[in-house]
């Protein structure tokens, strides 16, 4: 399957979803997510849950891009933070998140500059230029969120808010479903 995104198909499974991003380039990431219309049932073997966090599910990952499967209880949030100089696509599977953009301001104090409501099927951009970001989910109930990442992202720099200022976290996966043996779980 070539992604053609002149005349771009619906993207129904994992397989072709694992297919059109390891075909396509980085600049074609933003017509593929687009085109995913991956059923929820599909996400089923890739959940796992905490009533303590969000957590982190590697659908895939290779050197070209990483794809992880968040699953949140209902009100879990996540720290503001950046990409790791990655580019982020969030696209909403289940669930109704509120993201805020931040920025710094000249004297470098953080501020909310935009919130926006995502749905089922809404897509997020995000970019360390862009600002950083925080996730939260409105819902009640379990929810999940599909995040492409343009080359895995091993660390980011997330806010602390009793230090009030921006720490380096090493991020790992909860569970990994599909790991080319070449790379090694984080």
């Amino acid at each position: 399957m070539i992604f053609d995104e002149q005349n771009p198909i619906a993207i129904e499974t994992l397989s072709d979803l694992d297919t059109a991003l390891s075909e396509g380039e980085r600049t074609k990431y933003d017509h593929i997510i687009r085109s995913v219309k991956i059923p929820v049932s599909h996400f089923d073997n890739h959940c796992s849950w905490s009533s303590e966090s969000y957590t982190r599910n590697c659908i895939l990952e290779t050197e070209k891009f990483e794809l992880i499967l968040i699953c949140w209880e209902g009100g879990q949030i996540t720290p503001i933070h950046d990409h790791g100089d990655e580019e982020c696509w969030v696209k909403i599977i289940e669930g109704e998140f509120r993201e805020t953009i931040y920025k710094k301001n000249d004297v470098g104090d953080l501020n909310s500059i935009k919130s926006a409501i995502l749905k089922p099927s809404d897509i997020s951009y995000m970019i360390d230029f862009m600002g950083f970001h925080s996730l939260e989910n409105l819902s009640k109930k379990r929810s999940m969120s599909l995040h492409l990442y343009a080359k895995p992202i091993r660390n980011c720099r997330i806010f602390d808010t009793n230090l009030g200022e921006f720490v380096q976290k090493h991020l790992v996966y909860d569970t990994v479903s599909k790991v080319p043996k070449k790379l090694k779980k984080i």
